[in-house]
């Protein structure tokens, strides 16, 4: 399968990982403000094991979680992309979209710009119908970069992640949707 090895936005390049990312990308993912919508932070270790996981998406499935970095600096900021979810749900199988992003470089359209590039590629390059999103019901920033990208609240799709305990203060999740269609009209409408 072939590997759609980079993508471009206006102010952003998503690449393949590099040895080199560990260091930044595990200081990212130790950072208890990034992981606050998450079960816990990660070792560097756990870390190395994520980018692992994302090179393994890349070859089995030839796309998934790019390293996001500036243009101008080539500085790595977090990471954009695409993946098959991993876990058995009602709205599975599915591709989702995900991003996470070193606090440096919130609040100015980077989770935004480099989301609009990656369904790009999902509904032209990959010719996918859908991509989905969640996250768990406290993570308001996320929900609003979700809908600045045209996804639509699916509250029928709303669900209790299988990957923490019931009751965990983070298993509720809200699931967000957008077809090609849908795409289209967001940016033709």
């Amino acid at each position: 399968m072939e590997q759609i090895q980079e993508l471009e936005s206006a102010r952003l390049r998503l690449r393949p990982w590099r040895d080199t990312d560990l260091a930044e990308f595990a200081a990212m993912c130790a950072d208890p403000q990034v992981m606050r919508y998450f079960p816990k932070s990660l070792s560097r270790l756990e870390s190395a094991s994520v980018i692992g996981r994302f090179r393994g998406h890349f070859a089995e499935h030839g796309y998934g979680f790019w390293a996001l970095e500036r243009k101008a600096t080539g500085a790595f900021i977090g990471f954009t992309g695409l993946s098959q979810i991993g876990f058995k749900a009602p709205f599975g199988p599915a591709v989702e979209i995900g991003w996470r992003l070193d606090p440096k470089h919130w609040g100015v359209g980077y989770a935004s710009e480099a989301a609009w590039a990656v369904l790009r590629c999902a509904f032209d390059r990959l010719a996918l119908d859908q991509v989905v999103s969640f996250t768990t019901e406290a993570n308001v920033p996320s929900q609003k970069v979700m809908q600045a990208i045209g996804m639509q609240r699916d509250m029928a799709g709303d669900f209790e992640h299988p990957g923490l305990e019931p009751g965990h203060p983070l298993s509720k999740h809200v699931l967000y949707r957008i077809s090609r269609a849908q795409w289209l009209e967001t940016l033709h409408g």
